[in-house]
């Protein structure tokens, strides 16, 4: 009895190879020249690239071909993706290869980053001053550093935890709130002037995301 693949099967009929359109491939260079700037190796970076601009899950090479890599390169930029959470293995049936791809959520992928980065780079600058803060402080210099750190360590503090405030919202509420803009800027100036001249105002979000205050209510 004949066991080979149909010549319908996954096994007998691989998909073409993957060629980048010149549009594409100006993204991709592009990509990996900013990757370079942004603290990641430039293959990672259009590695990256390729598989966002993908319409299906893509194998290592096909990668390879793609961006005339190496399957090493390759197989290397893949694995530090993984460990960002910046992409995503998948199977395909009737195929022992691994494939991969972005997560389709443009904001899933903003999302991921900035967390990643906070755990890499700010976390880990919380802790060395906490500690440094700890240490004891034998003469005036020390002392100035240590208020220098305290004023640094608040500052990083705040902003973590604007950042934790950001990130229980969904989707819909941030894209909301980043598209006030300039009418946030407005209403706290605003503010500030009605608090110099003694008089205070509060503002509120209607329901169509718009700017409102106790004063425009008692003009209405």
């Amino acid at each position: 009895m004949d066991l080979s693949p149909t010549p319908d099967s996954p096994a007998a009929s691989p998909s073409p190879p993957f060629r980048l359109s010149p549009l594409a491939q100006a993204f991709v260079l592009h990509f990996g020249e900013m990757g370079s700037r942004w603290g990641i190796n430039r293959t990672v970076g259009q590695i990256y690239a390729m598989l966002f601009l993908a319409d299906a899950p893509r194998h290592a090479e096909e990668i390879s071909e793609a961006l005339s890599l190496s399957r090493g390169s390759v197989s290397m930029g893949l694995k530090e993706l993984a460990s960002w959470n910046l992409v995503q293995l998948r199977h395909v049936p009737g195929d022992r290869r691994d494939y991969y791809e972005t997560p389709r959520d443009v904001w899933a992928i903003f999302r991921t980053l900035v967390e990643e980065r906070k755990k890499r780079e700010i976390d880990p600058t919380l802790t060395t001053l906490r500690a440094l803060m700890m240490e004891p402080a034998v003469d005036p210099a020390d002392r100035f550093a240590q208020e220098r750190m305290a004023a640094m360590h608040e500052q990083i503090e705040l902003l973590t935890d604007w950042y934790a405030e950001m990130r229980r919202l969904d989707n819909e509420r941030l894209l909301q709130l980043l598209r006030l803009g300039e009418r946030v800027v407005k209403a706290l100036e605003f503010k500030d002037r009605m608090l110099g001249r003694g008089k205070g105002v509060s503002t509120s979000l209607d329901t169509n995301g718009a700017l409102s205050s106790e004063a425009d209510h008692g003009r209405a």
